[in-house]
């Protein structure tokens, strides 16, 4: 389990990276943002086969968590500044 959660952690700002720029590249609706960084996710974790040994269905996992992993990381720094910035306002 461990690999498989150190090489998500390494994959998330690669797969918040491109999401990203496939936002500001396509107009894509919000409700399918998920679901693409899950499957970019899993392409990325795919595609690193000469950078680890693990095998395919664990790298596929990794991804799959690293898609979901930049998509909370993301909405948690979008949102999470804003409400610091009101509680200062407010307090």
């Amino acid at each position: 389990m461990e690999p498989i959660v150190t090489f998500a952690s390494l994959l998330t700002p690669l797969v918040t990276s491109l999401v990203q720029l496939l936002k500001r590249t396509f107009p894509i609706r919000k409700r399918f943002i998920p679901l693409i960084s899950f499957f970019i996710g899993i392409f990325i974790g795919l595609c690193a086969y000469p950078f680890t040994d693990m095998t395919a269905d664990l790298r596929v996992w990794s991804g799959g968590l690293a898609g979901l992993a930049a998509t909370g990381l993301y909405e948690v720094g979008k949102r999470g500044t804003g409400r610091l910035g009101r509680s200062r306002k407010a307090g």
